[in-house]
């Protein structure tokens, strides 16, 4: 009866054995899904503008509308970049992204710490392209292609 016993531990042994590689090999693939980082900047063209001014970032989930990640800081007067966000593991391959960000400009009126309409907040909604590794994307100040972003800042 002791040798059956011992057939069935090592018996035993080996199948728990076999299930934790078997469960490392497995879990291999979501390491490699982890998010990849998304790094997001404005050149030297919006320091003269907006140089001292509050900017908010949010990272876009375009497919559900969710804003993944939001950030904010300060445009620089002389800086380049002007502002960097990173937003860490954030995209996943192949799903789909923008960044909406303002700057609190307050031209001609709005209130500080608030996204007021683009005609006193500058406002940008950029798609981004997820690719298969870390992303940097650099924006230059464009005010002919802004468009509301408010509602990803509620």
């Amino acid at each position: 009866m002791a040798r059956n016993y011992v057939t069935l531990g090592l018996t035993t042994s080996l199948l728990i054995a076999a299930t934790v590689f078997s469960t490392a090999l497995l879990s291999t693939p979501a390491l490699a899904a982890d998010g990849q980082d998304l790094t997001f900047q404005g050149d030297a063209s919006f320091n003269g503008p907006h140089g001292g001014q509050a900017i908010k970032a949010a990272l876009v989930d375009t497919t559900s509308g969710e804003v993944v990640d939001m950030q904010s800081g300060t445009v620089s007067a002389d800086g380049d970049p002007a502002f960097s966000f990173t937003f860490r593991d954030a995209l996943q391959a192949g799903d789909s992204y923008a960044v909406d960000y303002w700057i609190d400009s307050n031209f001609g009126g709005g209130s500080v710490g608030t996204c007021d309409g683009m005609q006193h907040d500058h406002q940008w909604h950029i798609p981004i392209e997820v690719g298969n590794g870390a992303t940097t994307h650099v924006e230059s100040h464009a005010p002919s292609a802004m468009s509301p972003v408010c509602a990803s800042f509620e």
